[in-house]
């Protein structure tokens, strides 16, 4: 069939914003339909508002798990220009995605980026969907 594509279904996972920091992240845009993470075919879609929408290809993530954010680190778009960057809405549900190689992202800037910290309203969902897209021969699931 002409301009026939392989599609697959992207699943979408909004940013945890909790309802004390919405007021506060609403002037840069955070909004629940512009704040989320999106697994789709071959890349990892990462937004919050309207400072930050990346595109991580997916043979880049080496880890993903469940994470802590600490209270001192605080709420918002967040990094430590090391290697570090993280979109937090709550304290709780986060998410830390490790790349096998250093990233280039842009924040107002460009920053280097090898670990990706993520309030979710589902991390479970997230992890197990990102497990799932990014197993390869090489690298099989682990077992049950």
């Amino acid at each position: 069939m002409p301009g026939a594509t392989k599609h697959t279904k992207t699943r979408r996972f909004p940013i945890l914003v909790s309802p004390f920091w919405r007021a506060l992240l609403f002037p840069f845009g955070v909004t629940p339909e512009r704040a989320f993470a999106a697994i789709d075919d071959g890349e990892l879609r990462v937004s919050f508002g309207r400072l930050f929408d990346h595109r991580f290809p997916l043979e880049a993530v080496e880890t993903v798990a469940p994470s802590r954010w600490p209270l001192w680190a605080g709420i918002g778009l967040r990094t430590d220009f090391r290697g570090t960057v993280a979109f937090v809405g709550a304290y709780e549900n986060t998410v830390e995605v490790r790349f096998k190689e250093r990233q280039r992202v842009r924040m107002v800037v460009p920053l280097p980026c090898e670990r990706l910290v993520l309030s979710l309203a589902d991390p479970e969902g997230f992890i197990a969907a990102l497990e799932k897209r990014t197993v390869t021969p090489e690298a099989p699931a682990k077992a049950a």
